[in-house]
């Protein structure tokens, strides 16, 4: 495997049940990216659908995985390719949805805990170490007493729809400045966005 490749993985549940969920919302980026690259999902031996290609002519190689494990137990199919595949933690980009930020906004940064995302925390042991980069797709937090775990459960509100499709445009986007240009510049384009 060349150096120049970058493991790309949205994070969701398998299964048409979950296909339009807020926990979801990882792998509708990833459906975007591979789109982008030219790619088609194909299944891997890694317990994942694998779609590879370039964001243009000469540009990085992008592996774009969805795991079809369910998102606690993310960390077997993203530590498979990333060893089939040769590529460091430092090249491995989550993509994943994020309670603690508000709907529409998008964060990233590399390392740190999981806050209490369990796809994270898995991937974290499964890598043996948390220095991977995220995504972090903000979908905000449930209305009332929700339970937080019912909310990420759920699809996106009619009303929230057309913005969805925008910020999933958006973090795909935020993926392909990353894997380009580094953190600092994608850091400094998208979080300066103010929520809408």
């Amino acid at each position: 495997m060349s150096n120049d490749g970058w493991l790309i993985v949205g994070l969701g549940n398998p299964g048409a049940k979950y296909e339009a969920t807020r926990h979801n919302v990882g792998q509708m980026v990833a459906d975007v990216l591979a789109d982008r690259v030219g790619g088609r999902f194909g299944s891997h031996r890694a317990n994942a659908r694998v779609a590879e290609g370039r964001t243009a002519p000469g540009g990085p190689k992008l592996i774009v995985a969805k795991p079809n494990s369910f998102m606690n137990t993310s960390g077997g199919p993203v530590s498979g390719l990333a060893q089939y595949f040769g590529i460091p933690p430092e090249r491995i980009v989550v993509i994943h949805d994020e309670l603690d930020l508000p709907f529409d906004s998008i964060k990233l940064k590399i390392g740190g805990g999981h806050g209490g995302h369990n796809g994270l925390r898995d991937i974290a042991k499964a890598l043996g170490t948390p220095e991977f980069l995220r995504v972090r797709v903000g979908i905000g937090r449930p209305p009332g007493r929700q339970d937080p775990a019912d909310y990420v459960l759920r699809p996106f509100a009619s009303s929230e729809r057309d913005a969805v499709a925008v910020l999933i445009e958006d973090a795909a986007d935020a993926v392909e400045l990353l894997v380009e240009r580094g953190l600092l510049d994608a850091q400094q384009r998208y979080h300066g966005r103010a929520a809408q």
